[in-house]
Protein backbone atom coordinates (compact mmCIF):
# COMPACT_ATOMS: atom_id res chain seq x y z
CA UNK A 1 0.00 0.00 0.00
CA UNK A 2 2.71 2.30 1.29
CA UNK A 3 4.95 1.31 -2.66
CA UNK A 4 1.66 2.06 -4.15
CA UNK A 5 1.18 5.44 -2.83
CA UNK A 6 4.93 6.40 -3.41
CA UNK A 7 4.73 5.60 -7.03
CA UNK A 8 1.61 7.77 -7.17
CA UNK A 9 3.66 10.82 -6.27
CA UNK A 10 6.48 10.10 -7.95
CA UNK A 11 4.38 9.71 -11.31
CA UNK A 12 2.54 13.05 -10.67
CA UNK A 13 -1.10 10.57 -11.14
CA UNK A 14 -2.24 12.05 -7.43
CA UNK A 15 -5.52 13.27 -7.32
CA UNK A 16 -5.66 17.17 -6.59
CA UNK A 17 -9.09 18.23 -4.27
CA UNK A 18 -11.27 19.81 -6.39
CA UNK A 19 -11.71 23.10 -6.26
CA UNK A 20 -14.30 24.81 -3.86
CA UNK A 21 -16.20 27.29 -5.62
CA UNK A 22 -16.33 30.28 -3.58
CA UNK A 23 -19.31 30.43 -0.92
CA UNK A 24 -22.06 33.24 -2.56
CA UNK A 25 -21.08 32.90 -6.04
CA UNK A 26 -23.09 31.00 -9.19
CA UNK A 27 -21.38 30.15 -11.74
CA UNK A 28 -23.17 31.64 -14.78
CA UNK A 29 -25.17 28.96 -17.43
CA UNK A 30 -22.32 29.13 -20.03
CA UNK A 31 -25.22 28.49 -23.14
CA UNK A 32 -26.96 31.55 -23.78
CA UNK A 33 -31.17 30.88 -24.03
CA UNK A 34 -34.25 32.93 -24.38
CA UNK A 35 -34.97 35.31 -26.52
CA UNK A 36 -33.40 38.16 -28.06
CA UNK A 37 -34.20 41.67 -27.93
CA UNK A 38 -35.93 41.70 -30.91
CA UNK A 39 -38.39 39.09 -30.25
CA UNK A 40 -39.67 40.80 -27.23
CA UNK A 41 -41.75 43.38 -27.89
CA UNK A 42 -45.67 42.71 -28.20
CA UNK A 43 -48.64 44.87 -29.79
CA UNK A 44 -51.80 44.98 -28.07
CA UNK A 45 -53.58 44.18 -30.96
CA UNK A 46 -51.52 40.54 -30.36
CA UNK A 47 -53.97 37.78 -30.71
CA UNK A 48 -52.12 36.01 -27.53
CA UNK A 49 -53.05 39.15 -25.72
CA UNK A 50 -55.72 41.02 -27.65
CA UNK A 51 -58.80 39.52 -25.63
CA UNK A 52 -56.93 39.63 -22.17
CA UNK A 53 -56.36 43.15 -23.29
CA UNK A 54 -60.49 43.38 -24.04
CA UNK A 55 -61.44 42.14 -20.60
CA UNK A 56 -59.14 44.73 -18.81
CA UNK A 57 -61.06 47.53 -20.52
CA UNK A 58 -63.87 46.03 -19.84
CA UNK A 59 -63.90 45.57 -16.15
CA UNK A 60 -62.59 49.65 -15.75
CA UNK A 61 -58.67 48.99 -15.79
CA UNK A 62 -55.96 50.01 -18.55
CA UNK A 63 -53.51 47.91 -21.14
CA UNK A 64 -50.09 49.46 -20.95
CA UNK A 65 -48.14 47.52 -23.23
CA UNK A 66 -47.58 43.82 -23.55
CA UNK A 67 -44.25 41.43 -24.43
CA UNK A 68 -42.85 37.88 -24.42
CA UNK A 69 -41.44 36.39 -21.35
CA UNK A 70 -37.63 36.73 -22.03
CA UNK A 71 -37.52 32.91 -20.90
CA UNK A 72 -40.04 30.96 -22.52
CA UNK A 73 -41.33 33.54 -25.10
CA UNK A 74 -44.85 33.23 -23.70
CA UNK A 75 -46.99 36.16 -24.02
CA UNK A 76 -47.67 38.90 -20.93
CA UNK A 77 -50.10 41.94 -20.64
CA UNK A 78 -48.56 44.80 -17.73
CA UNK A 79 -51.96 46.91 -17.26
CA UNK A 80 -53.39 48.84 -14.46
CA UNK A 81 -56.47 46.85 -12.66
CA UNK A 82 -59.30 48.86 -10.40
CA UNK A 83 -59.01 47.24 -6.98
CA UNK A 84 -62.40 45.49 -6.78
CA UNK A 85 -61.56 43.85 -10.25
CA UNK A 86 -59.00 42.10 -8.39
CA UNK A 87 -59.21 38.98 -5.84
CA UNK A 88 -56.60 36.30 -4.42
CA UNK A 89 -56.64 33.19 -5.06
CA UNK A 90 -59.16 31.24 -2.67
CA UNK A 91 -56.66 28.43 -2.11
CA UNK A 92 -54.36 30.88 -1.00
CA UNK A 93 -52.82 31.62 2.95
CA UNK A 94 -54.64 33.71 4.93
CA UNK A 95 -54.22 37.41 4.67
CA UNK A 96 -52.12 38.77 7.65
CA UNK A 97 -53.23 42.33 8.61
CA UNK A 98 -50.13 43.27 10.44
CA UNK A 99 -47.99 42.45 7.51
CA UNK A 100 -50.27 44.02 5.15
CA UNK A 101 -50.55 47.69 7.43
CA UNK A 102 -47.00 47.31 7.72
CA UNK A 103 -46.37 47.03 3.79
CA UNK A 104 -48.65 49.93 3.14
CA UNK A 105 -46.99 52.01 5.33
CA UNK A 106 -43.49 51.08 4.21
CA UNK A 107 -45.28 52.32 0.66
CA UNK A 108 -46.72 55.36 1.59
CA UNK A 109 -43.61 55.91 3.16
CA UNK A 110 -41.60 55.38 -0.61
CA UNK A 111 -43.98 57.22 -2.09
CA UNK A 112 -43.90 54.73 -4.67
CA UNK A 113 -46.02 51.44 -5.38
CA UNK A 114 -43.38 49.58 -7.34
CA UNK A 115 -43.83 45.78 -7.39
CA UNK A 116 -47.03 45.20 -9.81
CA UNK A 117 -49.42 41.99 -8.63
CA UNK A 118 -49.43 38.80 -10.83
CA UNK A 119 -52.66 38.41 -12.35
CA UNK A 120 -54.38 35.54 -14.30
CA UNK A 121 -58.24 35.41 -15.38
CA UNK A 122 -60.66 34.39 -12.33
CA UNK A 123 -64.22 33.40 -12.21
CA UNK A 124 -65.38 37.01 -11.89
CA UNK A 125 -62.56 39.42 -13.75
CA UNK A 126 -59.12 38.53 -12.11
CA UNK A 127 -57.39 36.59 -9.66
CA UNK A 128 -53.67 36.93 -8.06
CA UNK A 129 -52.23 34.34 -7.22
CA UNK A 130 -49.51 35.98 -5.26
CA UNK A 131 -49.83 39.18 -4.23
CA UNK A 132 -52.85 39.12 -1.52
CA UNK A 133 -50.86 41.39 0.40
CA UNK A 134 -49.73 44.22 -2.05
CA UNK A 135 -53.14 44.19 -2.70
CA UNK A 136 -54.61 44.45 0.57
CA UNK A 137 -52.19 47.73 1.05
CA UNK A 138 -53.14 48.89 -1.89
CA UNK A 139 -56.70 48.89 -0.07
CA UNK A 140 -55.35 50.33 2.98
CA UNK A 141 -54.33 52.84 1.23
CA UNK A 142 -57.12 54.20 -0.92
CA UNK A 143 -55.88 53.15 -4.36
CA UNK A 144 -58.10 53.86 -7.24
CA UNK A 145 -55.93 51.27 -9.91
CA UNK A 146 -53.19 48.53 -8.84
CA UNK A 147 -50.59 47.20 -11.35
CA UNK A 148 -50.58 44.08 -12.73
CA UNK A 149 -48.50 41.42 -15.29
CA UNK A 150 -51.33 39.38 -16.49
CA UNK A 151 -50.87 36.19 -18.04
CA UNK A 152 -53.05 34.60 -20.83
CA UNK A 153 -52.50 31.01 -18.56
CA UNK A 154 -55.09 30.41 -16.33
CA UNK A 155 -53.49 27.42 -14.87
CA UNK A 156 -49.98 29.55 -13.51
CA UNK A 157 -52.19 30.29 -10.45
CA UNK A 158 -52.18 26.72 -9.41
CA UNK A 159 -48.11 26.98 -10.45
CA UNK A 160 -47.41 30.21 -8.69
CA UNK A 161 -46.01 28.54 -5.22
CA UNK A 162 -43.09 26.61 -6.83
CA UNK A 163 -41.59 30.46 -7.49
CA UNK A 164 -42.04 31.40 -3.53
CA UNK A 165 -38.47 30.16 -2.78
CA UNK A 166 -36.56 33.34 -2.30
CA UNK A 167 -34.90 33.32 1.80
CA UNK A 168 -36.55 35.24 3.72
CA UNK A 169 -34.66 38.06 5.53
CA UNK A 170 -33.31 37.38 9.15
CA UNK A 171 -31.90 39.80 11.28
CA UNK A 172 -28.36 39.25 9.26
CA UNK A 173 -30.02 39.86 6.29
CA UNK A 174 -31.61 43.19 7.45
CA UNK A 175 -28.73 44.63 9.03
CA UNK A 176 -26.29 44.09 6.33
CA UNK A 177 -28.41 45.40 3.99
CA UNK A 178 -29.42 48.62 5.88
CA UNK A 179 -25.50 49.63 6.85
CA UNK A 180 -24.59 48.85 3.05
CA UNK A 181 -27.21 51.42 2.10
CA UNK A 182 -26.12 53.56 4.79
CA UNK A 183 -22.86 53.56 3.27
CA UNK A 184 -24.00 54.41 0.09
CA UNK A 185 -26.35 57.21 0.73
CA UNK A 186 -23.25 58.89 3.06
CA UNK A 187 -21.11 58.72 -0.31
CA UNK A 188 -24.09 60.42 -1.89
CA UNK A 189 -24.45 62.76 0.85
CA UNK A 190 -22.80 62.54 3.61
CA UNK A 191 -24.04 65.69 5.12
CA UNK A 192 -27.57 64.07 5.25
CA UNK A 193 -28.78 64.07 8.78
CA UNK A 194 -29.15 60.04 9.47
CA UNK A 195 -32.76 61.11 10.69
CA UNK A 196 -33.84 61.64 7.52
CA UNK A 197 -33.65 58.33 6.62
CA UNK A 198 -35.44 56.40 9.00
CA UNK A 199 -38.16 54.75 6.37
CA UNK A 200 -35.35 53.62 4.34
CA UNK A 201 -33.18 51.96 7.91
CA UNK A 202 -36.54 50.61 9.51
CA UNK A 203 -34.62 50.48 12.97
CA UNK A 204 -31.93 52.37 14.39
CA UNK A 205 -30.51 49.07 15.65
CA UNK A 206 -30.22 47.43 12.68
CA UNK A 207 -27.18 49.64 11.49
CA UNK A 208 -24.89 48.78 14.53
CA UNK A 209 -25.73 45.48 14.16
CA UNK A 210 -24.70 45.49 11.00
CA UNK A 211 -21.57 46.97 11.54
CA UNK A 212 -20.84 44.23 14.16
CA UNK A 213 -21.62 41.57 11.32
CA UNK A 214 -19.16 43.25 9.02
CA UNK A 215 -16.76 42.16 10.67
CA UNK A 216 -18.51 39.26 12.04
CA UNK A 217 -20.68 36.95 10.07
CA UNK A 218 -21.42 34.52 12.60
CA UNK A 219 -22.30 36.93 15.33
CA UNK A 220 -25.41 36.19 17.37
CA UNK A 221 -27.01 39.31 17.02
CA UNK A 222 -30.61 38.15 17.98
CA UNK A 223 -29.10 37.75 21.33
CA UNK A 224 -28.12 41.52 21.44
CA UNK A 225 -31.21 43.25 19.92
CA UNK A 226 -33.74 43.40 22.70
CA UNK A 227 -31.21 45.92 24.59
CA UNK A 228 -30.64 47.75 21.41
CA UNK A 229 -34.31 48.19 20.70
CA UNK A 230 -34.25 49.97 24.07
CA UNK A 231 -31.48 52.39 23.95
CA UNK A 232 -30.60 52.65 20.16
CA UNK A 233 -32.52 55.84 18.54
CA UNK A 234 -31.34 57.80 15.06
CA UNK A 235 -28.89 60.22 15.53
CA UNK A 236 -28.89 63.64 14.15
CA UNK A 237 -25.44 63.96 13.04
CA UNK A 238 -24.73 63.78 9.44
CA UNK A 239 -24.68 60.39 8.25
CA UNK A 240 -20.80 60.02 7.54
CA UNK A 241 -20.30 61.25 11.38
CA UNK A 242 -23.25 58.95 12.45
CA UNK A 243 -21.46 55.58 10.75
CA UNK A 244 -18.23 56.50 12.55
CA UNK A 245 -20.01 56.60 16.14
CA UNK A 246 -21.89 53.76 15.68
CA UNK A 247 -18.72 51.95 14.41
CA UNK A 248 -17.33 52.71 18.32
CA UNK A 249 -20.60 51.11 19.36
CA UNK A 250 -20.09 48.18 17.03
CA UNK A 251 -16.50 47.75 18.42
CA UNK A 252 -17.96 47.35 21.68
CA UNK A 253 -20.38 44.77 21.15
CA UNK A 254 -17.53 42.61 19.93
CA UNK A 255 -15.99 43.36 22.65
CA UNK A 256 -18.50 42.60 25.12
CA UNK A 257 -19.38 39.22 23.21
CA UNK A 258 -16.12 38.12 23.46
CA UNK A 259 -16.44 38.24 27.16
CA UNK A 260 -19.75 36.75 27.00
CA UNK A 261 -18.54 33.75 25.00
CA UNK A 262 -16.35 33.25 27.47
CA UNK A 263 -18.91 33.39 30.28
CA UNK A 264 -20.69 30.46 28.20
CA UNK A 265 -17.78 28.15 27.61
CA UNK A 266 -17.67 28.19 31.75
CA UNK A 267 -21.24 26.88 32.25
CA UNK A 268 -20.62 24.41 29.28
CA UNK A 269 -18.07 22.75 31.46
CA UNK A 270 -20.04 23.18 34.22
CA UNK A 271 -22.29 21.07 32.50
CA UNK A 272 -25.20 23.18 31.39
CA UNK A 273 -26.13 22.60 27.72
CA UNK A 274 -28.43 25.51 25.77
CA UNK A 275 -28.41 26.67 22.22
CA UNK A 276 -29.83 29.69 24.34
CA UNK A 277 -26.91 29.86 26.40
CA UNK A 278 -25.54 33.21 24.86
CA UNK A 279 -29.40 34.45 25.23
CA UNK A 280 -29.46 34.12 28.77
CA UNK A 281 -26.06 35.21 29.31
CA UNK A 282 -26.85 38.65 27.57
CA UNK A 283 -29.99 38.87 29.05
CA UNK A 284 -28.57 38.59 32.47
CA UNK A 285 -26.12 41.39 31.44
CA UNK A 286 -28.98 43.36 30.29
CA UNK A 287 -29.16 46.94 32.04
CA UNK A 288 -32.85 47.39 31.09
CA UNK A 289 -33.92 44.32 30.66
CA UNK A 290 -37.16 44.94 33.23
CA UNK A 291 -37.66 48.73 31.37
CA UNK A 292 -40.94 48.82 29.64
CA UNK A 293 -41.36 51.06 26.71
CA UNK A 294 -44.71 52.81 26.42
CA UNK A 295 -46.27 53.03 23.30
CA UNK A 296 -45.28 55.85 21.18
CA UNK A 297 -42.16 57.15 23.70
CA UNK A 298 -39.24 57.62 21.50
CA UNK A 299 -36.86 58.29 24.41
CA UNK A 300 -33.74 55.85 25.33
CA UNK A 301 -34.09 53.51 28.20
CA UNK A 302 -30.67 54.82 28.88
CA UNK A 303 -28.18 56.02 26.55
CA UNK A 304 -26.56 53.45 24.35
CA UNK A 305 -23.26 54.42 25.41
CA UNK A 306 -23.99 54.05 29.33
CA UNK A 307 -25.78 50.66 28.60
CA UNK A 308 -22.92 49.13 27.03
CA UNK A 309 -19.90 50.05 29.65
CA UNK A 310 -22.40 48.65 32.68
CA UNK A 311 -22.76 45.34 29.90
CA UNK A 312 -19.02 44.98 29.56
CA UNK A 313 -18.60 45.44 33.17
CA UNK A 314 -21.35 42.93 34.19
CA UNK A 315 -19.57 40.06 31.80
CA UNK A 316 -16.43 40.57 33.25
CA UNK A 317 -17.66 39.97 36.83
CA UNK A 318 -20.80 37.56 35.89
CA UNK A 319 -21.42 35.04 38.61
CA UNK A 320 -21.68 31.58 37.86
CA UNK A 321 -22.58 29.88 40.32
CA UNK A 322 -26.41 32.02 40.04
CA UNK A 323 -26.67 30.64 37.04
CA UNK A 324 -29.81 27.74 37.40
CA UNK A 325 -31.18 25.14 34.64
CA UNK A 326 -34.74 25.84 35.57
CA UNK A 327 -33.21 30.10 34.33
CA UNK A 328 -32.19 28.44 30.93
CA UNK A 329 -35.67 26.26 30.35
CA UNK A 330 -37.45 29.94 30.96
CA UNK A 331 -34.68 31.62 28.02
CA UNK A 332 -35.35 28.62 25.93
CA UNK A 333 -39.20 28.97 26.11
CA UNK A 334 -39.09 32.65 25.29
CA UNK A 335 -36.93 32.28 22.60
CA UNK A 336 -38.98 29.56 21.07
CA UNK A 337 -41.94 31.61 21.24
CA UNK A 338 -40.48 34.91 19.54
CA UNK A 339 -39.37 32.01 16.86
Amino acid sequence: MAQKKSSARKSGTRKRPAAKRARGKLAPRKEARGLAASDIALGLSDPDVAGMSALVDQVGGAAIGAYREPLSGRSLLLATLPLGAVQPTPFQRDLSPTHARRLAERIDETGVFLDPLIAVRGEEGFWTPNGRHRLAAAKFLGLRQITALISPDESLAYRILALNTEKAHNLKDRSLEVVRMARSLAKRDGKAKESTFTAEFEAPELLTLGLVYEKNLRFGGGAYSPVLKKVDRWSDAPLATSLREREGYAARIAEIDAAVKQVVAQLTKRGFKSPYLRNYVVARINPVRFHKMKKGDTRPAMPIAAALTRMAAAAKKFNLDSVKTGDLAMVAAGAEAQE
